[in-house]
């Protein structure tokens, strides 16, 4: 195809890609153009997919992340990264937004245009997220604000104008030891590993990474030799999972990175649920000192509910916000409705199928079968046929999804959830299926409300959950679909996944069912990760929460009251759950969903004709 030939879309992306080898200095990078933001996996990195329009906004967009995907690619060693990263999940959060300020800042000190493109990429998505809207601290993620204070000290230029005001409230919070950990940042950019102990130490000053440094110093002092078998079996176990995830990616497709980052982040809150349960294992992270408990203190309670909400999705944001999510939404649909809609529309022929009437014939009495009239005509002997209608046995139904919000699922995970999501209630609504979507999360990273309360009362030992919980209602079982579209777009936005209380979510959604008036409860969980909440099990048995989840489960499964099952995105949930499937991938998971619907409706079916079987034994005999 000559170059005449090839549309402006085609010709962008080819020069995109060829700008992404030249400035990693890498010829053999693959890059990919797909839904989703950007990313890199060894030696691929995938852009957004540009629309056929591509205005000067978008182009600007797609070059600052085409730049900084190369920089990444040039300047970041994955082996020393991987050698400092912690292992709570909020605390790698910062520690790789802290990276990829660095790789960003060395590698556009000399180049202006990529230094250009990555301004106008930042300032976009600040007026995106709406950071010139937030009246809070909590508001803006964490790891964001220090990756945006990191960067005025690093690069010397203030932030986009959209942040500064909620910037000025997170400055005020840093303490001596924290802002002397930023200026070491400053001094060290040029050299990856001191870099990576400057943000450690960053890390630690916030108390986010207190437990880690605790157990480095705890080897150190121990200095045996069962000590140093152990370091150099968490070093082996640690190379091992780099090797096998790298050749796991060599055969991936570019756009299943978002889902392979939240499996390592599952996989990371199952490792801190076992040690903290005496499990050992080479790699993981040192085994917690867990608070004695007592029958008070293991009972699982809320500190403070004054601060939890219950909010439907439309409350969270102004409706011009809602309608660009929801275009958004719909941007992403257009490439996987294809594949779901067909899994959909055979889920809506089995349901159909169920519900339609069908009819019992060569009876003594009954409607007259005219269709057999002829056969009574060529042999006048034969007796007339009659037959009866009966209505297929197909309870009343009401489908839950609970959707997990936590951190853990942005990017991918969560927008496959969210298309997923919004396919199954317009397949279910036309089966005359009242289907409902939830989501759980909570308010503020690190505790909110609650925590403060907690340590104005001077810190009271064992005081169980900690944090401020947000329910969301993106679609009730009674609304249409057409009503709540716009809602289902809230998944998408950027702050308002944090962290995630499974138990308390799966309690209230279980409620919710049980106040319908349908005669068959199916709940669906969607979770990427374990219950993690930083502020809870800082000052409570390490398994605190996970063990509420399972208690609720326990509950849940022994009234059979309501149908649970479970899918875990890279998070094996078969461990707490009696029905449950695991995914790999985020890609899987529309047709899991599909899948296991109809296995239940299925079900429900066998169980109908057994039924009606049974009622018609006595006449055949």
């Amino acid at each position: 195809m000559s170059k005449q030939d090839l549309t402006r879309q085609e010709e962008f992306k080819r020069a995109t890609a060829g700008a992404v080898r030249a400035i990693a200095q890498q010829a053999e990078v693959q890059v990919a153009f797909q839904p989703g933001p950007a990313g890199v996996s060894g030696k691929r990195a995938r852009l957004p997919l540009p629309t056929r329009a591509l205005p000067p906004a978008e182009m600007a967009k797609l070059r600052g992340a085409a730049d900084a995907v190369a920089l990444k690619l040039r300047h970041h060693n994955e082996a020393t990264h991987a050698a400092r990263s912690p292992s709570r999940k909020e605390a790698r959060e910062v520690f790789d937004a802290l990276e990829d300020v660095r790789v960003q800042s060395v590698g556009s000190r000399h180049m202006a245009g990529v230094a250009a493109n990555l301004r106008a990429r930042l300032s976009e998505e600040c007026e995106t997220e709406g950071y010139d809207r937030m009246t809070r601290k909590d508001q803006l993620p964490l790891h964001t604000a220090l990756a945006l204070m990191a960067r005025e000290r690093i690069s010397g230029e203030p932030s986009p104008p959209a942040a500064s005001r909620v910037l000025d409230m997170w400055r005020d919070s840093l303490d001596e030891k924290a802002a002397a950990a930023m200026a070491e940042l400053a001094t060290s950019t040029n050299d990856q590993e001191s870099f990576a102990r400057a943000a450690r130490k960053l890390l630690t000053a916030l108390d986010l990474a207190e437990a880690e440094m605790e157990s480095e110093a705890d080897q150190d002092e121990e200095g045996d030799e069962g000590g140093d078998q152990s370091s150099q079996q968490d070093q082996a176990s640690a190379g091992e999972a780099q090797s096998q995830e790298q050749e796991s990616m060599q055969g991936a497709e570019p756009e299943s990175m978002e889902g392979e980052a939240a499996d390592e982040e599952a996989q990371d809150s199952e490792e801190e649920g076992a040690a903290a349960e005496g499990d050992e294992k080479p790699g993981g992270p040192q085994a917690r000192k867990e608070v004695p408990q007592t029958d008070d203190s293991s009972r699982y309670r809320p500190f403070a509910t004054q601060f939890d909400e219950v909010v439907n999705a439309d409350d969270l944001c102004d409706a011009d916000e809602l309608t660009r999510l929801r275009q958004q939404l719909d941007q992403q649909l257009q490439h996987l409705q294809g594949v779901v809609s067909k899994l959909a529309n055979r889920l809506q022929r089995r349901l159909m199928a169920q519900q339609q009437r069908a009819w019992d014939f060569d009876l003594e009495e009954g409607i007259l079968d005219v269709a057999r009239l002829a056969r009574v005509v060529a042999n006048p002997t034969l007796s007339l046929s009659y037959k009866r209608e009966r209505e297929a046995d197909f309870r009343d139904t009401v489908v839950t999804l609970l959707i997990d919000n936590s951190g853990s699922m942005r990017g991918r995970p969560i927008t496959v959830a969210a298309m997923c999501a919004d396919i199954l209630a317009r397949t279910l609504e036309r089966c005359a299926v009242k289907t409902e979507i939830l989501g759980f999360t909570t308010r503020a990273w690190k505790g909110g409300q609650s925590r403060e309360k907690w340590v104005q009362e001077g810190k009271p030992r064992n005081p169980g959950r900690l944090n401020d919980l947000r329910h969301i209602i993106y679609k009730a079982a009674d609304a249409p679909w057409r009503r709540s579209r716009r809602a289902i777009g809230l998944m998408l936005r950027e702050g308002l996944l944090k962290e995630n209380i499974d138990g308390e979510a799966l309690n209230w959604a279980y409620r919710r069912l049980l106040a319908r008036s349908e005669h068959r409860r199916i709940l669906m969980v969607i979770s990427d990760g374990a219950p993690v909440d930083d502020s809870t099990l800082s000052v409570n048995p390490g398994n605190y929460l996970e063990r509420h989840l399972r208690e609720v489960i326990k509950e849940i499964e022994g009234r059979n009251q309501v149908e649970l099952i479970a899918i875990g995105i890279g998070h094996d949930v078969t461990r707490y759950y009696r029905r449950a499937v695991t995914i790999v991938d985020a890609e899987e998971l529309g047709g899991t969903m599909m899948k296991k619907l109809a296995e239940l409706f299925d079900e429900d079916a066998a169980e109908a004709w057994q039924r009606a079987a049974t009622e018609r034994a006595p006449l055949v005999a």
